[in-house]
């Protein structure tokens, strides 16, 4: 990829100063964050085992929600049981392209061809596994979200784990509840400007100046990449200066218009090769229970489907239930139920569909990848996987999977916006002016997102993600028999009809505002 960097030496040379200063850092960082267990000879992050524990627990603690609960969140997001008076501000469907708008994206389209290099199409199986675990996750963690939320005198809304977190750890004490709460605020602060923003900003440069002739294109020339900066700032900006509202306004376009041109060209190429559908199936199911080749046999294609599943949909870290706590609602817990539906379509609809499309048309780049990782070279661009096998029956397809993933990305960059301000106003207190410069400062950091790489910052920055995990899913289990004591109620109310429109009060006299545990 070329960037000022490349044309511009004091660029360069702050560049690489500021990487090599946060090597050393990143480096002990990520070993602690990322600390490796070993099972039957593999080795994987313990985070990763925590945050499928916690789906597994999640799932059984609450009776298979993910499956049983379906048809209520589909009428949840309707807007069956809502009301225009309902505290919040976005309604069901907007709050949850929030969300999706925040997973959805590069992990879809590069993590999943990363995947099945790493371990073949079965990883595919163990990423749809993890998926529908990790709906029970979700439901419990936007649930808290929206329980404990604080509705502001002007409307807008502060809510998340911000406001879960310090109730959940009073269990501890007082000090240590700030403290913790205090951590994942500043792990989400870090990822948003680092991960979310300036790595979403730098892939989006890098997309666009492939498809338009790469460095010898008209985006090569020196400069390209800070007008292309200052370009997505100004749009940026358009957005977020209408928080969460705007956010969702936009979102609610974007992610259905984008998801739709993604998923039509998975089933382009898939129709094209129907009569090879069986033996993609076969390839997953095989390669999940007898992979060939792979280190660790099933337990290690298991783990790198699971690890690629924690990393796109994000469920146990927090950062949904963030956008989810903006809605429109007086049943909290009807908001969990929405986000049953974001791993559903993030990793088991849109992971699979890639995958698929990657098995059946890209078999000779899959299986290169593949022997690419068993000779020790390490896992190839898993967008380049995509790409080529969409080629092979879509030869234009690059130029749309360019337009995807700058629509991908920008979504994500809107919505970690809205994610690094609940965690700038829990640190520093919320006014018009500390908003303000937090907007300046995210929009400077998309600049400098297109000009400069930062690769050790963004490494530190995904594995201060992770430490959400931690903080995050021990604070929820601590809060779990408050949620299925709503959950329970919730569905009894529906069943006996309390839920239609004007009767969607809570029977216990609480509201969405600020209840009592």
């Amino acid at each position: 990829m070329t960037t000022v960097t490349d044309d511009v030496g004091w660029l360069a040379a702050i560049d690489n100063a500021i990487n090599s200063a946060f090597a050393p850092i990143t480096e002990v960082f990520s070993t602690i964050v990322f600390y490796p267990i070993t099972i039957a000879g593999v080795s994987f992050p313990f985070v990763v085992a925590w945050l499928i524990a916690a789906g597994v627990i999640f799932t059984i603690y609450f009776g298979f929600i993910q499956f049983r609960g379906l048809k209520v969140a589909a009428d949840v997001v309707r807007g069956k049981f809502s009301t225009k008076d309902d505290p919040g501000e976005v309604p069901h469907f907007q709050a949850l392209t929030s969300a999706l708008s925040g997973t959805v994206g590069l992990g879809n389209i590069a993590g999943v061809g990363a995947a099945m290099a790493l371990g073949g199409p079965g990883a595919t199986f163990w990423m749809i596994c993890a998926g529908l675990l990790g709906m029970a996750t979700k439901f419990a963690e936007c649930t808290l979200g929206v329980k404990y939320r604080e509705v502001h005198e002007d409307g807008t809304v502060s809510g998340g784990p911000f406001r879960y977190l310090p109730i959940a750890f009073s269990k501890f004490g007082r000090i240590p509840a700030k403290i913790l709460t205090g951590v994942f605020a500043v792990a989400i602060l870090f990822f948003g400007a680092a991960g979310g923003n300036m790595f979403q900003a730098n892939q989006t440069f890098a997309q666009v100046q492939n498809v338009t002739g790469g460095a010898d294109g008209f985006l090569g020339s020196a400069g390209a990449a800070l007008i292309f900066g200052i370009v997505l700032a100004l749009f940026v900006g358009l957005v977020i200066i209408g928080g969460i509202k705007s956010i969702g306004a936009t979102t609610s376009r974007l992610v259905p218009a984008m998801g739709a041109v993604y998923v039509t060209a998975c089933l382009i190429v898939i129709l094209a090769n129907l009569d090879h559908v069986p033996g993609a199936i076969a390839a997953i199911i095989d390669g999940a229970f007898s992979p060939e080749g792979m280190a660790g046999g099933v337990l290690g294609v298991m783990i790198v489907g699971f690890q690629r599943a924690a990393f796109s949909n994000e469920a146990g870290l927090g950062s949904a239930a963030i956008a989810h706590s903006a809605v429109k609602t007086r049943r909290p817990v009807s908001e969990g139920f929405v986000a049953l539906f974001e791993p559903l379509v993030d990793t088991v609809l849109i992971c699979t569909m890639t995958a698929l499309a990657i098995i059946i048309a890209g078999a000779p780049s899959l299986q290169a990848g593949i022997d690419q990782v068993q000779a020790g070279g390490g896992a190839p661009d898993g967008v380049i996987l995509t790409s080529d096998a969409f080629a092979t029956v879509i030869p234009w397809f690059p130029i749309v999977l360019a337009v995807a993933v700058v629509l991908f990305a920008f979504s994500t960059l809107i919505t970690w916006f809205y994610y690094g301000l609940k965690a700038w106003e829990y640190l520093f207190g919320r006014s018009r002016l500390s908003d303000n410069i937090f907007r300046g400062i995210y929009l400077f950091f998309t600049i400098a997102g297109c000009v400069l790489t930062f690769s050790e910052v963004i490494s530190f920055a995904d594995a201060a993600l992770f430490v959400c995990g931690f903080v995050n899913l021990l604070g929820v289990y601590l809060l779990l028999p408050v949620i299925k004591r709503d959950m329970k109620e919730y569905l009894a109310d529906r069943r006996s009809g309390k839920l239609h429109l004007l009767g969607n009060e809570p029977t216990d006299g609480s509201t969405a505002v600020r209840p009592q545990v």
